[in-house]
């Protein structure tokens, strides 16, 4: 039998269907939302289990050092596989296990290399020591908590990077405070044990700090130790092998087409030229700087070093946001692996005019990890865009010493030659005088397109400080 509802009766019946369904869907929504609370409760414990966390502090304070390696080492390869999705497992090197290699690479090296893990806490700063065939060593830097430390370092970068203090030291105060906080605490040990290359593993918010501007008071970080930053140890390759008779693929690009959008390099002939007249190899410039050209050049011929004299940038969000600008067209930091430069492998990787978003998180795993992405052994990169004259002037020497080395038979070290590099500019052995470009090298001369600089001295660290090797120092 049908039964008949009036409108009215049939419109209450609807309206309370319709006040059950809103009601049960905030009953759902309560849940939900304690749901999620949970799960950023159970994310937030995940996050201080990490090496900012308790447990991280209970080894820590009962000095399990070899324990505490493992956990930088696993949570740092963490940190780069997520950011450039890559499966970058390498095999777990133990604290003397890396004190064992520092101390081959010594004896191959000629040159006595110490690791320092610089991790940030928020309660302290933690620094570990390792040195060559010998148990870690652990220094806590309670004043330099987090709080405390990323202001400095910001403050340090922002002062060397003003332009309109280049011709005042206004960077010394943040440099001498982050030497004594990073650098300082170690230093007995490093002078006792007689080291001069430093790996500097560090964490988040000090992965792009100009390290080479750190100073004692006396004198910058650099002028004492040549170093490298590397994302991990186990990340790192710890095979030396000799530049001396390596070939370089010298590419690059003076001016750009309309479409690409970026500034002309004037002084990139220059650069490439500079190369070229000191090491074996080829050199394109403009329409022939191409990734096709680049990949066939290589399958050609075994280069040791690729130099790319052409815009990078290093900026926020995923691997692909970052890029490599050839002539033609944008490489992503994400497609860097795709070009295969572990195969046959690369000796070093060099962008001479990088620019990096100082301060942000995936901006500096993009840096830091380049080597590492990239699939070079080692890379050569700048945290901010130099003045042309500067960066043709610290190319210029890098190569000059990275070609003879410091004495003939000696080994050649890149981060010396780096080293090296800047200690003429701080120095006044490189500079601009003249309209021309004064180096070890000898006098060259600056095309009138180059853009003059207000001084010809070259020793502040906006000059030279930005450069830095990623990865294998040697």
């Amino acid at each position: 039998m049908l039964h008949y509802q009036s409108p009215q009766r049939s419109k209450k019946a609807f309206n309370k269907k319709v006040t059950t369904l809103i009601l049960s869907c905030l009953t759902l929504i309560i849940i939900v939302g304690g749901s999620t609370g949970s799960f950023a409760a159970i994310a937030q414990n995940r996050q201080t289990e990490g090496l900012n966390g308790s447990e991280m502090r209970k080894i820590l304070d009962r000095g399990d050092l070899t324990e505490a390696v493992n956990r930088i080492e696993q949570g740092w390869e963490e940190d780069y596989q997520k950011y450039f999705a890559e499966d970058f497992a390498a095999p777990l090197q133990k604290a003397e296990q890396i004190a064992k290699t520092l101390s081959r690479l010594a004896t191959q090296t000629q040159k006595k290399p110490a690791l320092i893990y610089v991790i940030p806490r928020t309660d302290q700063l933690e620094l570990i020591l390792i040195l060559p065939d010998r148990a870690p060593i652990l220094r806590s830097i309670p004043e330099a908590k987090q709080r405390n430390l990323l202001p400095a370092v910001k403050d340090l970068t922002g002062e060397i990077t003003n332009l309109r203090k280049l011709n005042t030291n206004s960077y010394l105060a943040p440099a001498q405070k982050l030497y004594q906080w990073i650098i300082a605490p170690l230093e007995t040990e490093l002078q006792a044990a007689n080291i001069e290359t430093l790996l500097f593993c560090v964490g988040e918010g000090l992965r792009t700090v100009p390290l080479a501007a750190l100073h004692d008071g006396q004198q910058f970080l650099v002028q004492k130790y040549s170093f490298s930053r590397i994302p991990a140890f186990k990340l790192t390759n710890i095979n030396y092998a000799s530049l001396k008779n390596a070939r370089v693929l010298a590419m690059g690009a003076a001016t750009f087409p309309e479409a690409a959008n970026k500034q002309p390099l004037p002084a990139v002939p220059l650069e490439l030229s500079a190369i070229a007249q000191q090491w074996p190899g080829q050199s394109f410039i403009d329409r022939d700087f191409t990734i096709v050209n680049l990949q066939s050049q290589r399958l050609q011929q075994r280069y040791g070093i690729i130099h790319l004299a052409t815009h990078a940038e290093f900026r926020p969000g995923t691997p692909n946001n970052s890029y490599i600008q050839f002539w033609d067209t944008q490489l992503g930091l994400d497609r860097m692996r795709d070009l295969k430069w572990n195969n046959p492998p690369l000796e070093l990787l060099v962008l001479s005019a990088c620019r990096t978003a100082l301060g942000d998180r995936e901006a500096e795993l993009g840096f830091a990890g380049l080597a590492l992405q990239s699939g070079a052994k080692s890379a050569l990169a700048s945290l901010w865009y130099v003045s042309d004259a500067g960066t043709l002037a610290l190319m210029s020497e890098f190569y000059q010493q990275l070609r003879t080395g410091p004495a003939q038979d000696a080994p050649i070290i890149k981060s010396e030659a780096l080293r090296q590099a800047q200690i003429g500019a701080i120095e006044g052995r490189i500079k601009i005088e003249d309209g021309q470009l004064r180096s070890s090298r000898g006098d060259i001369l600056l095309p009138p397109e180059i853009p003059k600089l207000d001084t010809k001295n070259l020793s502040h660290p906006y000059y030279w400080a930005a450069f830095s090797i990623i990865g294998s120092p040697w």
